[in-house]
C-alpha cells in the first residue's frame, strides 16, 4: 500500500511573536516543529505500511529549513522525503498550497491513500485537505479519528461534537486525521541515524512538478493578509473573596460599576 502524507513545519506557538511594523510572524530564531496534526497522519500511514506494507512519501512545502520536519518523520518510519521548495511558491494562500501540494501528489502517482491532518496550528484554517482532494478528484473524509481497511475499501470513524460517524470509502481516498487512535511514536535511534545520515530529501521547484505559474504563490492566491497583530492586553483580572453572600454582592457591584449591568 502506498500512502503520501502532507505535512508542514510550523513555529512553535509558545515562542511566536509579531513584528510591530509590519504586522508579519518573526520566524527568525524561532524553534519550528512538525504541525502536530500531521505527526497523527504520519502514524496512521506508518500502522497502514506495518500491518499491509507498502511505501510511506511526506510532502512538505517550505523553506529549505523545512528539511528538518522532514528528517523528523523519517525517524519515526517515513521511506521517502520530498520538498517542494522555490521561491515562487511564496506568498500561497490555502488555495495556492493545495494546488502545489496536489500537483506534486500527481507526480508521486501510485497512491492508494492521501493523509494530511486536520489543520495547521499557524493557520486553523482546516482547508488544505478538502482542498486538495478536489484537485484530485478524490473521495474525501475530514476529521478522521480511527479506520480500518478491509476488501480494498476503509472503514472509517469520523469524530463529530456529539459522537462519531462510520463511513465507508473506496480507494485512493484522501483523509484529514486527528489524534483518535494515532497517538505518534517516538523516532528510533537507528532511524535517528538514518534520517539525519543516509536519507536524501529530494527537492522540487515549480518547474519540477510543471507547476501553473498562475497557480502557485501570490499570483495565484486570491486572498491576501491585510494585517497580523496580537490583541492589546486586558487589565488585570479582579478576585473576590468572602462567603458565597459576600462574593455575590461584589461581583454584582462590579458589574454595575462597569455598566455591564443596569439597575431598574
Amino acid at each position: 500500500m502506498n500512502i503520501i502524507v502532507c505535512i508542514k513545519q510550523v513555529p512553535d506557538t509558545t515562542d511566536v511573536k509579531i513584528d510591530p511594523k509590519t504586522g508579519t510572524l518573526i520566524r527568525e530564531g524561532v524553534p519550528s516543529i512538525v504541525n502536530p496534526d500531521d505527526k497523527f497522519a504520519i502514524e496512521a500511514a506508518l500502522r497502514l505500511k506495518d500491518k499491509h506494507g507498502g511505501k510511506v512519501t511526506a510532502i512538505s512545502m517550505g523553506p529549505p529549513q523545512a528539511d528538518d520536519a522532514l528528517r523528523e518523520v523519517s525517524a519515526m518510519g517515513v521511506d521517502e522525503l520530498i520538498l517542494l521548495s522555490d521561491r515562487a511558491f511564496a506568498g500561497a494562500d490555502t488555495l495556492a498550497t493545495s494546488y502545489t501540494l496536489a500537483t506534486a501528489v500527481k507526480k508521486v502517482g501510485g497512491y492508494d491513500l492521501v493523509l494530511c491532518g486536520r489543520q495547521a496550528i499557524d493557520g486553523d484554517t482546516a482547508q488544505i485537505g478538502p482542498q486538495m482532494a478536489e484537485y484530485l478528484e478524490l473521495p474525501q473524509i475530514t476529521y478522521v479519528r480511527g479506520f480500518e481497511l478491509s476488501g480494498g475499501k476503509l472503514v472509517v470513524e469520523r469524530e463529530m461534537e456529539d459522537g462519531f460517524e462510520r463511513i465507508e470509502t473506496k480507494l485512493p481516498a484522501l483523509l484529514t486525521l486527528v489524534k483518535g487512535e494515532f497517538s505518534p511514536r517516538y523516532p528510533t535511534l537507528r532511524g535517528i541515524s538514518e534520517a539525519y545520515r543516509e536519507k536524501k530529501v529530494q527537492v522540487w521547484t515549480a518547474k519540477d512538478i510543471d507547476a501553473d505559474p498562475d497557480q502557485i504563490g501570490s499570483n495565484g492566491s486570491p486572498t491576501w493578509v491585510h494585517k497580523t497583530f496580537a490583541p492589546e492586553p486586558k487589565g488585570a483580572g479582579k478576585m473576590i473573596t468572602g462567603s458565597k453572600d459576600e462574593a455575590a454582592r461584589q461581583l454584582l457591584k462590579h458589574l454595575l460599576d462597569d455598566n455591564v449591568l443596569r439597575e431598574v
